[in-house]
C-alpha cells in the first residue's frame, strides 16, 4: 500500500507532519480530514524529486499584505467599528484577489455568528496558528482590541526584521551573479578573439595567460555545462531536504556560515523571544505556546531546542534548563528568562530580549551593507582585472622586447 507524507494543522492550530498508508491521494485526504486536520501538503513518499508536491489549504498571502491587514484591523476595531464591518471594509480595499476572497468568506461566516478565530482557522496557510490562538484568547478574555494591537506590533516587527536580513543578503547574491555573468561573457566572446593573434605568432605565453586561455576554451566547448554547475547546489539542497535529518543539517550549516550565520542566529533569537512573549501575554497554555514557537523560528536547530524545553516542562523541569545547555541561547537570554520565570514576568523579560536582538539585527545589517558594497565591488574589479592583466601580459613582454603586435 502506498505511503504518503503530509503536513497538517490540527484544530488547535498546532502544525505537525507524518506519514500514513492509503490506496490513493483521495483516500489519504479523506482520512486526514475525518480526524479534523487541515492539510497543507500531501505527497506520495515514492515520488522522486522531479515530481511536484500537491498542496492544499488555499493560497498564501504576502507577509507585507498580511502585516498591513493586521494593523488596519486593529485600528478599525479600536475606533469602534465592529469586527465584521472591519473585515468587510478591509476585504473591499484589498489588492490581492485571493486575500480579498478569503476575507469576504471570513466576514460571511462571522455574519452567521461564527467567531473570527474559528472562521480564520479554515485558512491555515493564510492565518497562522499564532494569529488564530491570540485572536481566540482576545475573544475569550474580552481584550480583543489589545490583542489585535499586539498582533499588529508582532507582525510589524517580524516583517521589519526579516526585510532587514534580506536586504543585507541580497547585495552579495546580486554581485555574485553579476561576477559570474561578466566572467562568462569575457571568456566566451572577448578572450578568444584577443588571444588568437598571439597563438598564431607561436609565442611562448606566460602561465597566467595560458590558464585564462584554458578556462576560456573549456567554457566555449562546454558552455552548456554552466547552467548545470550553477543549479547543482540548489538541486543538492533539494535532495538533502528529502532526508529525514536534511533540514536540520542545512539549518545547522546556515548558523555556522561566517558573519551571515551570526546574523541568522540573532534573527532566530529575536523571533523566538517576540513570538513567545506575545503568546505568553495572550495567556496561551505554556505547552501549546512552545509548540507554536518551535514551528515559527525559521530554523530547525533552534526549534529542536524549544521542543526539548517543551518535553522537559512536561517532565516537571524548569523551562530554562534546555536553553541553558544549548550554545544557541546566550547566557544573557537564559538569565533573563530565568528571572522572568521566577518573578512571573516572563513575557516582559522576553519582550526586552526581543527588543535588544531586533535592534542588534538592525545595526548589524546596516554595518554589513556598508562593508559589503565596497568589498564586493573590489572583488568583482579584482577578478576582471586579473583576467585582463593575464591577457595583456604577452603584449607587455613583446613591448619590452621591442616587438609591436600587428592586429
Amino acid at each position: 500500500m502506498p505511503k504518503f507524507m503530509y503536513k497538517a494543522v490540527n484544530p488547535s492550530g498546532m502544525p505537525f507532519k507524518g506519514t500514513l498508508e492509503a490506496q490513493s491521494f483521495q483516500q489519504a485526504m479523506d482520512e486526514l480530514k475525518r480526524e479534523g486536520y487541515w492539510i497543507t501538503e500531501l505527497m506520495d513518499q515514492s515520488q522522486s524529486i522531479l515530481h511536484r508536491e500537491i498542496k492544499f489549504g488555499g493560497p498564501k498571502v504576502k507577509v507585507q499584505q498580511f502585516t498591513l491587514f493586521c494593523r488596519q484591523l486593529a485600528t478599525l476595531y479600536k475606533s469602534g467599528v465592529s469586527m465584521v464591518d472591519s473585515v468587510k471594509a478591509l476585504a473591499d480595499q484589498m489588492e490581492s484577489k485571493e486575500f480579498r476572497g478569503i476575507l469576504t468568506e471570513v466576514a460571511a461566516s462571522m455574519q452567521q455568528g461564527t467567531q473570527m478565530s474559528e472562521a480564520a482557522s479554515k485558512y491555515p496557510t493564510v492565518f497562522s496558528g499564532i494569529f488564530i490562538n491570540m485572536l481566540r484568547a482576545g475573544e475569550i478574555s474580552g481584550n480583543l482590541d489589545e490583542m489585535l494591537n499586539r498582533l499588529a506590533v508582532f507582525y510589524e516587527k517580524e516583517h521589519y526584521t526579516r526585510e532587514k536580513v534580506k536586504s543585507a543578503m541580497v547585495y552579495p547574491v546580486i554581485m555574485g551573479i553579476l561576477t559570474v555573468v561578466v566572467v562568462t561573457l569575457m571568456m566566451l566572446f572577448v578572450i578568444p578573439n584577443y588571444v588568437a593573434s598571439f597563438q598564431s605568432m607561436g609565442l611562448q605565453l606566460p602561465l597566467p595567460t595560458r590558464m585564462v586561455i584554458a578556462v576560456s576554451d573549456w567554457i566555449v566547448s562546454y558552455w552548456y555545462a554552466i547552467p548545470v554547475i550553477v543549479l547543482a547546489p540548489s538541486l543538492l539542497l533539494a535532495l538533502l531536504k528529502r532526508h529525514p535529518k536534511g533540514p536540520y543539517w542545512i539549518d545547522y550549516a546556515k548558523l555556522r556560515i561566517p558573519i551571515f550565520g551570526k546574523l541568522l542566529h540573532k534573527q532566530a533569537i529575536a523571533r523566538f523571544s517576540r513570538t513567545f512573549s506575545s503568546l505568553f501575554t495572550a495567556a496561551i497554555p505554556m505547552l501549546q505556546a512552545l509548540s507554536l514557537v518551535s514551528s515559527v523560528t525559521g530554523n530547525v536547530v533552534v526549534g529542536k531546542v524549544i521542543e526539548d524545553a517543551r518535553d522537559g516542562l512536561v517532565g516537571g523541569k524548569s523551562i530554562t534548563d534546555p536553553f541553558r545547555h544549548s550554545w544557541l541561547f546566550p547566557p544573557m537570554v537564559v538569565q533573563m528568562m530565568s528571572v522572568g520565570e521566577q518573578s512571573g514576568a516572563l513575557d516582559t523579560m522576553l519582550e526586552k530580549v526581543a527588543d535588544f536582538y531586533e535592534a542588534d539585527v538592525d545595526a548589524m545589517t546596516d554595518r554589513l551593507k556598508s562593508m559589503l558594497e565596497p568589498l564586493m565591488i573590489v572583488v568583482l574589479a579584482g577578478i576582471v582585472g586579473a583576467i585582463v592583466l593575464a591577457v595583456m601580459l604577452p603584449t607587455f613582454e613583446m613591448m619590452k622586447n621591442g616587438v609591436v603586435p600587428i592586429n
